[in-house]
């Protein structure tokens, strides 16, 4: 059955891999406002890599919730993805089909592969969109009622642009744009970073600046920099919720989250997220592709609050942490060469029909392994030099980047060519999940 005639279907997803029985609980609150309140049918999707006593509370939490017309729960575990990627996989006729499984579900948390098994079941079960949210994040509250995002992006998001401007407060877009369709909405947080590295800026702001500028580009000027590490990280600051306003727009991928966004089927159908484990914001590649191929989007202001789970506080998550920050500083050498090629690329990443072209996306991903690693190893050194200035864990966190240099330094050349290889086998395999069906919906 294609898509055309099916009900009008949208995913909302969580994935997960810590105990959000909360969470849950509230996001089954948004699937049903949006099925009572757009006509949709809601597939709200719960994608568990927690461990076994975690996730029979979660399973208690889906179950838990109140029936509610046209939303149908999927509480999947990781045995019940695995299945069903082998048998995507198998269809798709791919080459490399283990490696291709490891990149969707390795064993290591991986940011970008949980979002795309979201991506093909959501195909699976063909839904037009998906939205995710994430565990650590709830919903905020005005005069007692919830605020949720998805209000917004089912406003807009698969309309022409034309069509979305009569439901948004402004626009800010190119009247040439008009005719393409919305491709991504979206917001940000309040709360606590998105990164967790507050304590560095409360025990040195010089190291703090030092560091996180080390994700822009080394030929930026001092002042760029200096922007950018004021904004990394910070969301929305702290303004609550007041009342909406929204804007359409190509979307600033600095003012977007993906704890609240929304992608169209044509983004996420054609170019996947990068699989890199332990990464940090290996899942933001899409919002810089839908800017920089002038797709238009709608920017909200209905924020989520972001919050820490208490498993970072532990030594063991200090270090897994700290970690994934790094290898994201590192990816940075590689994406920042990407995002400027994409950026040069403009309207040509699009064909004829205003959809992405993947065939582009994996040359500009190939080219970038050729890069010079010499900038990765001065991000390290400057790591190094940093975290020592602060002392106790973060130097005893310096000790295991050095002994682990070469092989972090090897990793993050290897995530890219990974991602190359994944996107150019994205299109059959999405096909063979919408040829499958997931659940009650075939297969």
């Amino acid at each position: 059955m294609n898509r055309a005639s099916r009900p009008d279907r949208i995913c909302l997803a969580l994935p997960t891999n810590r105990e959000c029985s909360t969470t849950i609980a509230a996001i089954g609150e948004e699937a049903a406002y949006a099925a009572r309140h757009f006509g949709v049918e809601v597939h709200l999707l719960i994608l568990d890599s927690a461990d076994d006593a975690t996730r029979s509370g979660h399973a208690r939490a889906a179950a838990d919730l109140p029936a509610a017309a046209n939303v149908v729960v999927h509480h999947v575990d990781e045995a019940a993805q695995r299945d069903f990627l082998r048998s995507v996989i198998r269809r798709s006729g791919v080459a490399e089909p283990e490696t291709v499984l490891r990149l969707l579900l390795p064993a290591d948390v991986s940011y970008g592969a949980c979002t795309d098994r979201a991506f093909l079941i959501a195909a699976a079960l063909g839904c037009r969109s998906v939205h995710r949210r994430d565990s650590d994040s709830t919903y905020q509250v005005l005069d007692g009622a919830t605020v949720f995002p998805v209000h917004h992006e089912l406003l807009s998001l698969g309309k022409t642009a034309a069509d979305a401007s009569e439901d948004v407060t402004e626009t800010l877009l190119d009247p040439a744009l008009a005719p393409r369709t919305v491709s991504m909405v979206g917001s940000s947080f309040i709360g606590e970073l998105s990164v967790d590295i507050g304590e560095i800026a409360r025990l040195d702001k010089g190291v703090y600046h030092d560091v996180v500028s080390l994700w822009a580009p080394v030929d930026w000027p001092d002042e760029s920099k200096r922007q950018l590490v004021e904004e990394s990280f910070t969301g929305a600051g702290s303004a609550r919720f007041t009342g909406d306003h929204s804007t359409l727009t190509v979307v600033d991928p600095m003012r977007v989250d993906m704890c609240n966004i929304s992608f169209d089927h044509e983004v996420y159908e054609r170019v996947p997220l990068p699989p890199a484990t332990s990464t940090i914001g290996s899942d933001y590649f899409l919002i810089h592709l839908v800017h920089d191929a002038a797709l238009p989007g709608v920017l909200h202001n209905r924020t989520i609050e972001n919050y820490y789970t208490p498993e970072r506080r532990t030594d063991a998550g200090f270090t897994a942490y700290q970690t994934r920050f790094v290898k994201f500083l590192l990816s940075m050498l590689y994406f920042n060469f990407v995002y400027a090629r994409m950026a040069a690329a403009g309207e040509t990443l699009l064909d004829g029909q205003g959809r992405v072209r993947p065939d582009t996306v994996v040359a500009f991903l190939r080219e970038s392994t050729g890069q010079d690693r010499s900038e990765n190893e001065w991000r390290l050194d400057r790591v190094d030099t940093s975290y020592r200035k602060l002392g106790g864990r973060y130097e005893a966190f310096a000790d295991q980047l050095a002994a682990r240099r070469d092989q972090l330094l090897d990793e993050a050349e290897r995530d890219i060519e990974e991602f190359a290889l994944l996107t150019g086998a994205w299109a059959p395999l999405v096909a063979a999940a919408g040829d499958r069906g997931f659940g009650s919906a075939g297969g």
